[in-house]
This record gives structure tokens, sequence and C-alpha cells, in this order.
């Protein structure tokens, strides 16, 4: 019955006995049913990411790995059917008008060809599915066979009209058809699976005759010569398979040093249900395994290592035969396989990539000089992973580029640097140039059960432990709950954000969970946190990120603000939340308040206990209030004092000023032994009652009194500045000298920040100010909110003060926004919504896993907003144009974005994967201009506008990091080479 049905199993279990019987391993990893007919061949890409199939539906399906959903249930199966890993179709490719026979990848990936009962052969572009190259047309019969040449010269195969048909890749014209040994044969057999050797010298078809019997045909490449034959099968050969290994003769303990002259192992089934596997080194097979399935033999595979072999028949069972280097020999290298094909062919198409078909001859010393220590790099970079694996056995494995088991760049380091010459129909002469293939890291993930380990994955998230904690590297401000016997959090991986559902869940969970925690409980919170938005006065609770999971929320009530708000009738006798609030220099929510058009929900927290100040040691408790943006009108608020905000678009932003409370507590993030304390009104000197700031750093403790109350406060490592009920804000050094006279704002303050020398203010009037305390010069004055809530009913979640001193504004609604001084524009750098960052596709384009792990506030600002953008690249398909145009949108947003955030070491990280990206697709224009860019004029110019550096980085130093990059792909020599002598020319000068 056709069932149309690909089923991929689980090797581990067939490998090792204790395995197979190991229930939680599973046998079958993925069932795809997408064909509507018979499946009749399926083939693995050699790199190992692709899987080709064909049928009698007349399509080829290819299928690649969803690296990043989990295991499902096989549709319409029962409960127990379970496909742990999820395979989706890529492309479907349509062309054949019959049925699909056999499918065959090249030895490079860049094509795949396909046989089909409509006499055709055609020729795909693997690299631009599902672009045809070539259709061949020259069988009079059913094409049931297909076999690339591994140096890619040839592509040979067979039909059901007795002949073999050889053809060129270098124009798909037909090089030699052979007849004779199959003048005999009939068309008996379902399948004509031919194969070629893997040093190409031999070509071994299926279902030959010799004298009336069943013969597999050795066919030569030298001449096509059909001197010799596989016999001794009682019924048609339907299938030959060259193991793709070659081989030497095992050398034993006290042998000759001598090399052996290396030979190949072959494959053939018949349909007399035997399987014989074969030596070219011996005149009789090296086994025979007779009865082997209940009907005819259909296929069959080796393994990557060249041991085992499994095969397949029309019964429906699939046998594997597992084999010893004893039995088999000593399998060569792919360095000494390669060395055969350069000194026998000059070339081999399986180590070349498609971006360097075209001319890529070394033309001058400098580009040699750059390869041969590209080289020695590598092999000192492979031998010191060698070392660190032997080292230490949990060493996390790194990325590299493998190749059937071999590293590209040691393929790449023994290619034969010299000219192929050769001659056409016509006796013209034609040089193939020599090409070197390119690093591709590929799609590569681990599996969930590998029978053989990959040596690498990139992971799906932008974010790392170390990004997670870029708001403490930014000189944070003060934060609650303090701990002096744990400073800091735990670091761990960024995980997807959850929706806003799932976090409002979660939010309310954690706060249920923490209400009245003891004392010795408390935590640093150090971390940008994501909170759900709060509106008007409801809803007041955080919960931590996903990013310090694992971390306890400690949240206390604050009974004594709630009744004030209850006073005055700015909330309602709903049941108290808890509130607790981060004044990290490096982070603020402000939400938008939105009109109150139903009631609130109501979080039962059950047990909340109010704490008193105790003196001495600093309370773990915060006592600032949640900074909530409302609209405001004063005559309605006269008029409904029970109304915390009104549904008045025409009206201007108003955010709340913060309730003075009697004491509270501030750790500043940036520096864990430095807490700031507030006493308000804590004596009345001539009638007048004075406020007390105390700070105390690593035991030291500094004092001052104010004549106001203290609404809120903030810190670095530099400055304290605080603000006060009077419209004053306050600035004193880390050792209390007061830095200025109090500075008078024109609104109350809503929300205090501070970054190095840098304090930010958001006052109640929703304007933004930022000073350099140092210079006393102001960067940011009374810039408006309105801008970027305009037309949108998005809340502020985050709030972000770089170093320097660029504000970042994240919104709830995935958007992130910051202020360019210079340009006195609000910028979008960020947006979880925009196709550009879910379609990006650049993993090809990292140097190394590490790579990826880039901190900094762009690093934190899409930390949250990305990371489902870079899974989703992963998910979907889309033509490999659009993907490539979206990919440099992407890129060249994130370097604008770096720029704008004055953020270096982010724009010199973005600026390395573009530009290698530019190199991998062949972007030589764009490529041309960015070095023109970063070279300047190499004669000085009175009037030239170019600047030498960006911000602090020196733009010939960078162009000098980016000629290795350029230097990887050949095609781009002349310009290596151009750029190297200019700044050779500007290094003398």
């Amino acid at each position: 019955q056709d069932s149309g049905k690909v089923v991929i199993w689980n090797m581990a279990p067939v490998l090792k006995e204790e395995d197979e019987k190991n229930e939680n391993i599973p046998k079958m990893l993925c069932q795809m049913d997408n064909h509507l007919a018979c499946v009749n061949c399926v083939r693995w890409s050699n790199n190992g990411v692709y899987l080709a199939s064909g049928g009698d539906d007349k399509l080829i399906m290819v299928w690649k790995r969803a690296a990043y959903i989990g295991p499902s249930t096989v549709f319409g199966s029962s409960s127990k059917l379970t496909n742990v890993e999820q395979w989706r179709c890529v492309s479907i490719l349509r062309s054949h008008s019959g049925d699909v026979m056999d499918v065959a990848w090249s030895p490079h990936d860049a094509w795949l060809a396909s046989c089909s009962v409509d006499n055709t052969v055609v020729i795909w572009n693997a690299v631009k599915f599902p672009e045809i190259l070539a259709t061949l047309k020259g069988h009079s019969g059913l094409v049931k066979g297909l076999t690339w040449d591994p140096v890619g010269k040839y592509i040979a195969s067979q039909a059901d009209d007795r002949s073999l048909k050889v053809w060129r890749t270098m124009d798909w014209q037909l090089e030699t058809s052979i007849t004779k040994p199959f003048d005999e044969c009939g068309g008996t057999t379902h399948v004509l699976r031919l194969s070629w050797s893997p040093d190409g010298h031999y070509l071994v078809s299926a279902h030959a005759m010799n004298n009336s019997g069943p013969t597999a045909q050795i066919i030569e490449r030298d001449g096509w010569k059909t001197n010799m034959d596989f016999v001794g099968h009682r019924k048609a050969v339907t299938v030959v398979k060259f193991n793709p290994k070659i081989f030497k003769k095992k050398q034993k303990n006290g042998s000759s040093t001598k090399s052996s002259c290396p030979y190949c192992c072959c494959a053939v089934g018949s349909k007399d249900r035997s399987l014989s596997v074969w030596l070219t080194c011996l005149k009789r097979p090296l086994v025979v395994i007779h009865e082997l399935f209940d009907k005819s033999i259909m296929d069959i595979s080796w393994t990557l290592n060249g041991l085992g072999i499994l095969v397949c028949s029309m019964d429906g069972s699939v046998a594997f035969l597992d084999f010893s280097q004893d039995e088999l020999g000593d399998p060569l290298s792919e360095e000494e396989k390669s060395n055969i094909h350069q000194s026998t062919y000059g070339k081999s198409l399986a180590i070349m990539t498609e971006a360097q078909l075209s001319t890529t001859i070394i033309e001058n010393p400098e580009m040699l000089k750059y390869q041969q220590r590209q080289q020695q790099q590598q092999v000192e970079q492979k031998n010191a992973s060698i070392r660190e694996a032997s080292g230490t056995a949990t060493a996390a494995p790194k990325v590299a580029s493998m190749v059937n088991g071999e590293s590209l760049e040691d393929i790449r380091k023994n290619l034969l640097k010299k000219q192929v010459e050769t001659r056409t129909a016509d006796g013209r002469r034609r040089i193939t140039p020599l090409c070197i293939a390119q690093l591709d890291t590929g799609d590569f993930s681990t599996a969930f059960f590998n029978s053989i380990p990959i040596s690498g994955s990139l992971s799906g998230s932008m974010m790392s432990s170390q990004s997670n904690q870029q708001l403490m590297s930014l000189d944070s401000n003060a934060v609650n709950s303090l701990n002096t016997s744990k400073p800091s959090v735990e670091p761990t991986a960024a995980s997807i954000k959850p929706t806003d559902d799932a976090a409002n869940k979660d939010g309310v969970n954690a706060t249920s969970a923490s209400t009245a925690p003891p004392a010795s409980s408390s935590s640093v919170l150090t971390t940008p946190s994501k909170i759900e938005p709060m509106k008007a006065f409801d809803s007041r609770f955080t919960e931590r990120s996903k990013a310090t999971s694992g971390t306890a929320v400690v949240t206390n009530t604050n009974q004594t603000v709630v009744d004030r708000l209850k006073d005055q009738n700015l909330i309602k006798d709903n049941k108290p939340k808890d509130i607790l609030e981060s004044s990290s220099d490096s982070e603020e929510k402000v939400p938008a308040a939105k009109p109150l058009s139903a009631p609130k929900r109501k979080l039962e927290l059950e047990g909340e206990t109010v704490e008193k100040k105790k003196k001495g040691r600093p309370r773990k408790d915060s006592r600032l209030v949640p900074v909530t943006l409302t609209v405001q009108s004063p005559a309605t608020l006269a008029s409904e004092k029970d109304a915390a905000c009104i549904s008045a678009p025409a009206l201007a932003l108003k955010l709340p000023t913060p309730i003075p409370q009697k004491s509270f507590t501030l750790q500043i993030s940036s520096d864990p032994s430095m807490y700031l304390e507030v006493e308000n009104e804590m004596t009345t000197v001539g009638g007048s009652k004075l406020s007390r700031l105390k700070c105390n750093r690593e035991g030291k403790e500094w004092e001052t009194v104010l004549t106001s109350r203290i609404l809120t406060a903030a810190g670095s490592c530099e400055i304290v500045s605080v603000a006060c009920e009077k419209r004053t804000l306050s600035v004193f050094s880390a050792c209390g000298r007061r830095l200025l006279p109090p500075i008078v704002l024109n609104t109350p303050i809503s929300t205090l920040h501070c970054t190095g020398s840098y304090i930010m203010a958001l006052t109640t009037a929703a304007t933004l100010s930022v000073w350099d305390v140092h210079k006393q010069t102001a960067i940011i004055r009374d810039e408006s909110l309105q801008t970027i809530f305009s037309g949108s009913d998005a809340t502020v979640s985050q709030i972000l003060l770089t170093q320097h001193g660029i504000p970042v504004m994240s919104m709830s609604d995935g958007k992130a926004y910051c202020f360019n001084p210079s340009l006195s524009t609000w910028n979008l750098v960020s947006d979880k919504q925009d196709s550009l960052a879910q379609c990006a596709d650049f993993r090809n384009s990292l140097p190394s896993q590490e790579a990826m792990l880039c901190s900094g506030p762009l690093a934190v600002i899409q930390g949250r907003t990305s990371n489902s953008g870079r899974q989703a690249a992963r998910l979907f398909s889309m033509p490999h144009l659009v993907q490539q145009e979206t990919t440099l949108a992407y890129l060249e947003n994130q370097i604008a974005a770096a720029l704008t955030l004055q953020s270096s070491h982010e724009y010199r990280h973005w600026l390395l994967i573009y530009a290698r990206y530019l190199v991998n697709e062949g972007f030589e224009y764009r490529l041309r201009e960015l070095c023109k860019d970063l070279l300047g004029p190499v004669h000085y110019s009175a009037g030239s506008q170019w600047e030498s550096t960006v911000m602090g980085l020196r733009k010939r130093e960078l162009l000098k990091e980016l000629l290795p990059v350029i230097g990887q792909n050949l095609r781009f020599q002349r310009l290596f080479t151009e750029y190297q002598e200019q700044l050779d020319i500007l290094r003398d000068k």
C-alpha cells in the first residue's frame, strides 16, 4: 500500500543494545507524511542539513530540521507515537511529469539531481530552490538511477532504454552513452541505482548482462572501458553503492611500514534478495549474505565512518550490518582523500562552494602570504582545541565547519595551486580556475538523540548572561531590597520573553508567593525586570525577568502608601498590591495609564504585614511609589478626586509625583557596597524640619541634611542625586561634597536616574532632561515624551541611561526609542514586531559561537524583543533573494542603532558581521563602499569632512580587521590587494 511516509530513525538503539532496551531513548525521531504517494528515494545532503525525498506524486521535497520546536504527537496517531524532532519541508520541486525514481546531491551540495519515468533528468539549483539549471533529455526509457562523479565533473544516469549516459557538468551536455553491457537487459527492475567510486576511477552500473548472466558492470573513467564486472548474483542487480571512504590495508604490529595501495569498498544488492560486499583489492567478494530479505533489495546506504551499512527491501524491512577495521581496513582521512583527487584530477568539486565557482587563482604574493598565515592559525587553533578537549572532559565543544567529519579549513589547506586545462568538443582550450571553499557554519543544531555527536551548535538566543547584567556595567543606580550578604544575582541564559498574558499571570503568582517574607530572604535586583504595564495605580506588582529565573523575588507591602492614596481618593478600596520599585540608574518602569473604563482585577494577598523602621541596619523593603504615566486634568481632578486618570487624548501627558515617605533605603547596583538611607523630617531646627541623606560605602559613611522632604534619590559610583519636594535637585560627589547649587526644575520630579556623571530627570510634565555634572552642561533640556506616545496606547516598561548619557525608553509594544542629542530627535532602535529581525539569517557570518555573545545597551534593549525573531528565521522558509535583502537591512539597522547609542563595542561587533555577510554573499559594491568610508582620503585635504575615528575607534584600524575577512573569499582578492596596498602607503607616511 502506498503510504507516502518518510521516517527518520534514531541510530543509537541500533548501534547499542543498552540504548535499545532503554525506554527513555526513542527509536523513531520523526515521521513525515506530506507525500501523496509512494516515496521511492531519500537522500541526505553531504553536509547533513537537508534531506531530499522523491515519490510517485511527481514531487521532490527538501526537508530541514526545525531546531527550536519541541516534540509533538504525530497527527492522527495515538499519543504514544511522538515526533521527537521536527522536520519541515523547505521546498517542493515540481517539474517531472511522472514518478520520481531517484535523487542525488552533488559533492558540494550546490546542485540536486532528480530522475523520473518521464525519461528526463532535472538539475536543480540547491542554493536557490526551485530554480532549474538544466533538464537532461536523451534517454528513451524510464530513468531509474543517478550518481555524481565525486570530483564533480560528470553525472551519470541509467535507464530502461538499455543505456548508461554520462553528462558533463560544465555545459550539461552528453559526454558518452554506454550500451553494450546492457543489450540483453530487460526492464525487470524497479530501480537501477548505479554508483561512482570515491576515488573517481570507476563507475559501477546496476543490471548488466555478461553471457546471459546478471552482473554489475565496472566502467573505467579512462576511456569509459567496460572490461570488468562484479558477477555471482543469480538475478538482476538493482542497486550498487560505494563506501564513501577510501581504505588501505590495516598495518599489523611488526609489519612493514611501507604504505599499501588504497582501495575502495562496494556493496551490491540484487533481486535474488542477497547482498555482496566487494573490495577492489580482492578478486572475490569480502562477504555474501543470502536471503537477507523476503523480496528484492531496493537501496543501500553507508554510514559516514564507512563501517556500517543500511540495506532496505521491498518487503518493508531495513537491515544494518556493522564491519570492523580488521575486515575493511583503515579508512583514509578526508585530507588524504582530497590529495588523491588533487593529484589525479587537479581539483575536486566536493571541496568547493557555489560562491567560488569563478576565477580564484591567487594573483599576488600578499594574498598568498595571508592564505598561508590563515592556514597556520587554523592548524594552531585546531591543536589548541584538541588539547583543551582532552584536558577538560566537561569543556563545551567549539563550533566548526565540517564536511563528512572534516573541517573545511583542513581541506582548504591542501588545495593544489595549479591550473587545469581541458579541451572542448570543438578543440578549444579551456582553463578551469582553482577554487577554495569558504567558511560555512551551516545551520546545524544539536539533535535530541544523536548517534554521532555534532561538534557544536549555535544558540538560538542573541543574549548572554553578561548582556543580561549589562545594567550593572552602566553604573546602575539604587536598587531596593538591600541584602549586603548577597549583592548580586547569579546570571543565567536569557529566554524568550513570555506573552503579555503569561507575564501577567506569572507576575500575580510571584507577588502572591512572596508576601510577608522573612527579612533574611531578600534579594538584590541588579538586572532589568520586565513587568506587565500598570494601569493607573492598579496591579502594583513586578516579576523577575526570565533571564534571572531561579532567584527569589522578594516583595514587601507598603500599607502606609496605600492608606495615603486612599486618603487622597486616588484609589478605591481595592486590596493593596505588593510594591517593589527599582531605582536602578539603568532601568525604570514608567507605564502610561489608560482610561478606567472597567473595574480593575483584584489581587488577593493574604497576610500582608508592615514592618517599622529599625535603626542601625538598613531596611530590606522599599518605600518608593511606582511611577505611573497618567493623563490628568487639574480641573477634573478637583471635581472628581476619586479618578486616577481620565480619557482625554487632547490633554498633555502628566506623571505623578512620588509620595513623600518617612524613610527608605536604596542600594547602588553598580557598587553593591554602596547604599543610601533617607530620613525625612528627622529633626526640627528653628521651626524648620530637616531631612537627612546618609551614604554608606565600604564601611565609610557620610551624611548631610536638606531643608525639604526628599522624594526620590539615585546614584552611581561617581555622584549621588536627590530630588526634593520643593522642585529642587541636589547633586553630591561620592564622598558627600555638594557639586552644584540646587537645580530648580520647571515641574516636580517624577523619576530620577544616574549613570557615571550623568543625571536624568523625568518630570511630572513628561519632560526629560539629562545633565553632565562634571562638564556642567545640559545634554538634553526639557524634551517632551509626547513624540513617542503620539497615536499609541503603549506604556513605558523600561528606561535605560547609557554610559554616554543617552536615554532609552523601552515600550510595552516591543519598541525601544533613544534620544539623539545631536539631531534632537527620538530614534527607533528596536522593534520586536519588525519583520527584518524575524527574517534575517546571518548565522553563517558568525565566526564562532562566542561571536553571538555581545553585551552592551543595544543587547540589553533587544534581549527580550529579538530572541523570538532569531528563532523564527529558522522556522520559516523564504526565497533566498528576499532573505538576503532582509538580512542586509537588519544588519545595517543594527550598525546604525549602535552608532546612535554610542556603543563602540557593539558597533564593531555588528560591523564585522555585516562585512562577513557581504563577503559570503558576494556584495562587492557595498563592500567597496564600506572599505572606502573606513579608509578615507589617502592624501590630506583641507576641505575634507572625513572623520578618522568613530566613537573612539580608528576607522583604518577597523579596515585592517576587515581585510582578513575579505581575504577569506578569493573572489575579492583584488579588492583585498587594493586596500592593503593603500594602508601600507599610509603606514609608510
